[in-house]
């Protein structure tokens, strides 16, 4: 029942984007983050969101994820909008993975990978087999599973946090700078078992950070957002070649 989640859903309901933003808005307090942003975003590929601290990134994953609500505009996920209720279904659909993993620090890494399944009312064959599988796409050791968080190191910590996302098969999945804490080394391994397990598991992927090389390593669309607003966006190569505005320039050249 469980396995096949993703696949199903996307047979029911083909697409060729993943997230619409038409004229979005979002405030606290009275101050925008951001406004009349638009933007389509597309499937089975990874966009990736950079721009400085405060810009609005998070936000807009929070808003995609239906944490918060927006204050004008309409968007769409995964062709439809956010229910105004049942939101735990809604974001059965979505995976979601932050920096520091934010694992259940009283719960072994199987259990805090599995727990949602188990919620779900899979069977332990789903369950054993699925995790298997992630524990492999993502070069992780068996035994690794009795282990509680505070006994694994940063970079597996993230990998357990990656593991946890797509244990529904989700079509997709949401990165709020999930690799930033972890050492060069570390990273770039993770980042080559992310890419075999978005390429294995066909999932359109949206990935946040302020780290450009990262944002070009990863992505296959890029977008640049500063002050509220979407600055340049389109394919990662297309964008690198033609940057829009000298702040985006300026950053290419510093940072890649």
């Amino acid at each position: 029942m469980g396995k096949n989640f993703a696949r199903n859903f996307l047979e029911i309901f083909p697409m060729d984007e993943c997230v619409r933003l038409d004229n979005v808005g979002k405030q606290f307090g009275g101050q925008w983050v951001f406004r009349h942003v638009s933007l389509t975003l597309p499937t089975h590929q990874t966009t990736a969101i950079v721009g400085a601290s405060g810009c609005g990134k998070t936000t807009l994953l929070q808003l995609i994820n239906g944490l918060v609500r927006l204050d004008e505009g309409d968007l769409s996920v995964l062709n439809a909008p956010i229910p105004e209720t049942d939101l735990p279904a809604f974001r059965r659909k979505i995976g979601y993975a932050v920096q520091g993993a934010g694992l259940f620090p009283h719960l072994t890494v199987q259990q805090n990978i599995d727990l949602t399944a188990r919620l779900e009312g899979w069977s332990e064959s789903e369950i054993r087999n699925r995790v298997a599988g992630l524990f492999e796409l993502m070069g992780m050791d068996w035994a690794l599973g009795a282990r509680y968080p505070y006994q694994l190191s940063g970079g597996q910590q993230q990998r357990v946090g990656l593991c946890r996302a797509m244990m529904l098969q989700p079509p997709l999945l949401l990165l709020d700078e999930p690799f930033s804490a972890i050492d060069p080394i570390t990273r770039e391994e993770i980042y080559g078992h992310f890419e075999a397990l978005r390429q294995q598991e066909s999932v359109s992927t949206l990935l946040v950070t302020h780290d450009l090389r990262e944002a070009v390593r990863l992505s296959q669309f890029l977008v640049f957002m500063g002050d509220g607003q979407i600055l340049q966006h389109g394919e990662t190569a297309a964008v690198v070649e033609a940057p829009a505005t000298e702040s985006i320039q300026r950053l290419i050249e510093t940072q890649l």
